[in-house]
Parts: structure tokens; sequence; C-alpha cells
């Protein structure tokens, strides 16, 4: 019985396998731990994308570059934005230390500031903006389930890799020439009062 412990610890240790926790009451250890990961997993395939879906959020439905997720009474609108990933887009948002949560966020493409999680609190609901990996989740929930999403949120947005030739071909194709109005660069002055009257009935 010995020699078992003893072979399994060697194993663990020439495999440099580590646990780390993730204290999930802190949005700060949350982005710290799961971003820096460089985890392969997808479940989840669109056009000229891919990613992982946590366990308990669940796939809606797709408009073009636009899905719907669903977790514990909450939904998520991912958007991925396949041109800002064609030309690496940096994104000049701007931390905003009038909000509830306002950070910029680093990338592992080597792009200092090509992300931002941004969240605004109305009453008792708390307005998510989470962009990160040329693609943005936002979603409105509660506060005991703002954590969780999060959660969910990281490993969504750091898990998205592209087809590098697909997303080519998209742009060849003239495939966003009908979408300029849709497919912008994404404009966070002013967004979150107009998606919380929006979105505010489907949480109630």
């Amino acid at each position: 019985m010995k020699k078992i412990i003893l072979l399994i610890v060697i194993i663990l240790t020439l495999s440099g396998c580590s646990v780390v926790r993730i204290d999930t009451k802190n949005i700060d250890n949350i982005l710290n731990v799961i971003l820096t990961k460089d985890n392969k997993l997808f479940n989840q395939v669109g056009q000229g994308y891919k990613y992982y879906l946590p366990g308990g959020v669940t796939y809606i439905e797709s408009d073009d570059l636009n899905d719907i997720l669903y977790c514990n009474g909450t939904y998520y609108y991912l958007y991925v934005d396949a041109v800002s990933y064609y030309y690496k887009t940096v994104n000049n948002y701007v931390e905003n230390n009038n909000l509830y949560y306002s950070k910029l966020l680093s990338t592992n493409d080597g792009y200092k500031y090509s992300g931002y999680l941004q969240i605004n609190k109305v009453d008792d609901l708390f307005y998510i903006e989470f962009f990160y990996n040329y693609a943005k989740i936002e979603a409105v929930v509660s506060e005991e389930k703002l954590n969780d999403t999060i959660l969910n949120a990281s490993y969504i947005l750091s898990t998205i890799k592209y087809n590098h030739n697909i997303v080519a071909l998209m742009l060849e194709e003239d495939y966003f020439t009908n979408r300029t109005g849709k497919y912008n660069d994404y404009n966070t002055k002013g967004s979150s009062e107009k998606f919380q009257l929006e979105k505010e009935s489907e949480i109630e």
C-alpha cells in the first residue's frame, strides 16, 4: 500500500500537476486564475470560432456571430467580434472608478489591454459587460448570481478559439458588408441603461 501511495506522489510530482484554488467570492481572483489558464477544451462550435460551455450553461440559439446562452435563470448574450480578431484591434476602454467594478484585462496573445470587465449596479441588479479574447458577454444578474456569472463568462471567453482561415474567408466574401450597423466596435458609453431597460423583464 505504501508503494502505491509513493508511486502516485512521484507521478504527480513529475507531471507538474498543481491545484489552484479559485475564490469564487472574489472577482479579481476568478479573473486571475481562469484567464491565465491555457484551456484547450471546447464543446460548442460556431462559424469561424469554438469555445467551452461550463457545466450548467446551456446553448439556446445563434444569430450570425451572436449566441444566446442560459444558466440558472440568467441569459448570457455572447457576441464574437471576428473582425477585431482578424485585425488584432486593441480596445480603447478606460477604467471608470464610479462603477461597481471596472478593470482593464491583459490577454495571452501579447496585447496588454485587449479586454475589460465592467459591472454597473442599477438598483438591485448588476449589468455585466465582459470583453475578452475579441468576444463579449453581457448579462443582467442579481447580487447572489454575480460571481458565478463572472466565473462562467471567464471560462467561455478565455476558451474561444478562432479558425483564422474561415474568418479570412468570411471577410473576403464580404460576409460583413450588410452588417456594418450590427458588427462594429463596442461603444460602452450609454449602453448599460439601454440594455437594462431591454433585459430587465427577462430577469424577472
